[in-house]
């Protein structure tokens, strides 16, 4: 049995590690980098802005205002949660609640790539805590 092959390097082999940690670097580095672009748009600022709309919908049943204090509220507030100027704010009433839905597109550029972002959500308040 010869030990020589076995301690001894191959020629072809010689690099072969440092190309693939250099491989998972440059794998993990745009992951990172794609994640610092995405979440802030789609994640992060999207959860706030849905607090937020929840919780102008229960003030405004429970104080007695109309939807379009909620449209002026949320449209005040929009550009502090990355809201674009052409966001669609439909607020409206039912029964005993009001209810917003705000619809916006925001692209998100991606090392040549754009992605367009779409947020769709709709906020009722709850009929229990009305006042009449």
């Amino acid at each position: 049995m010869n030990h020589t092959s076995v301690t001894r390097p191959r020629s072809g082999e010689r690099g072969g590690a440092r190309f693939k940690f250099l491989i998972v670097i440059l794998v993990v580095g745009v992951a990172a980098y794609v994640g610092y672009l995405y979440i802030p748009v789609a994640i992060y600022e999207p959860y706030l802005f849905k607090d937020l709309m929840q919780h102008d919908v229960e003030v405004a049943v429970t104080s007695g205002y109309s939807p379009e204090w909620v449209r002026a509220q949320l449209t005040r507030s929009a550009s502090e949660y990355g809201v674009p100027a052409d966001a669609v704010i439909n607020p409206s009433q039912q029964d005993n609640r009001i209810i917003v839905r705000v619809q916006y597109t925001k692209p998100i550029e991606f090392l040549g790539f754009t992605y367009r972002y779409e947020f769709d959500y709709t906020a009722k308040s709850t009929a229990f805590l009305t006042f009449k």
